[in-house]
């Protein structure tokens, strides 16, 4: 039969040791106030805090003595998953889209397509521009930047390059970011 203690039990990946968990023979204690109550032997901390109805916490695992906390986990784990979806919540995902065109791309194609990475450049969104070469256009890849730089002409008002035009296998691409206002 399996039993375990549910203190013990852990809560986080992170794996804060806990009550019984620490195991060490002197201990630095902090109270839950913040104010030092000196280096005790774990079992003494650990009365001290069942007395507070509190959790003995290791902080510090690496100092000499280790330095542990009585406080209560629980809250102390709300706080922290509080913290991480707020910091979650404030950030921006940036997405790249792609933008693909061929050699032989007429102007009325050039500029339908230069509108929709102003879309997407606008949004907030990078932008890949590649230009596919295929069969005999390989051995003309120099005809490729010319294209480019007619692209960026569009959509300079909108975006920057980040990087510059580059081969990679059959594919020129740069990349673009929006400007910022």
């Amino acid at each position: 039969m399996y039993f375990f203690n549910w203190r013990c039990f852990p809560i986080s990946n992170k794996e804060l040791q806990i009550n019984e968990a620490i195991r060490d023979a002197q201990l630095r204690v902090i109270d839950s106030d913040g104010s030092q109550l000196g280096i005790m032997s774990s079992k003494e901390a650990q009365n001290i805090a069942n007395d507070k109805n509190l959790d003995l916490v290791k902080i510090s695992p690496n100092a000499q003595p280790p330095v542990c906390k009585i406080m209560d986990y629980g809250k102390y784990r709300f706080e922290l998953a509080k913290k991480d979806k707020e910091s979650r919540k404030n950030q921006k995902v940036i997405t790249i889209k792609e933008v693909r065109m061929s050699l032989s791309i007429d102007t009325h194609d050039l500029e339908t397509k230069a509108g929709n990475c102003n879309k997407f450049l606008k949004a907030g969104n990078k932008v890949k521009v590649s230009i596919r070469f295929k069969g005999r256009e390989l051995a003309h890849t120099e005809l490729g930047l010319p294209l480019l730089d007619k692209f960026l002409a569009l959509v300079e008002e909108n975006g920057t390059v980040e990087k510059k035009p580059k081969m990679e296998g059959r594919n020129m691409s740069m990349y673009l970011a929006p400007k910022l206002q």
